[in-house]
């Protein structure tokens, strides 16, 4: 929403003082965050193994792109990102993986709001 106010100084009615532009770009006090969920599959899968991310994202406006991450312990490692649905990404199984691996995704809308999934998992056989 774009919404510009101004004050026109009339020399006719002999009002003297500044004129005052405000601008204000923005998409509104009611826009929301984008909300994403996120699927795997395989859901088991060997070290080196191929496996695909999928999520589902939302917003009230537009969702720009979903980021996909790795949740590594002590952090995350950022895999990739896809701007166009349905929101896709391959990747492979890190061949050090022992037990399970989680991964997240992140969707962001053209405000820059960003709302993420719940993680999910896949086990490593």
């Amino acid at each position: 929403m774009i919404r510009t106010r101004a004050c026109i100084a009339l020399a006719a009615a002999a009002l003297v003082g500044g004129c005052r532009v405000d601008t204000f770009i923005g998409i509104g006090p009611d826009d929301d965050p984008p909300s994403v969920s996120l699927a795997v599959s395989p859901s088991t899968a060997s070290r080196g193994e191929t496996i695909g991310l999928v999520a589902a994202a939302a917003d009230d406006y537009r969702v720009v792109e979903v980021e996909f991450y790795r949740l590594d312990f002590g952090g995350s490692t950022f895999l990739g990102r896809d701007g166009s649905a349905p929101y896709a990404l391959d990747t492979v199984v890190p061949a050090g993986a022992g037990g399970e691996v989680r991964y997240l995704a992140r969707a962001i809308d053209d405000a820059r709001q960003t709302g993420e999934s719940q993680p999910v998992s896949v086990i490593v056989r």
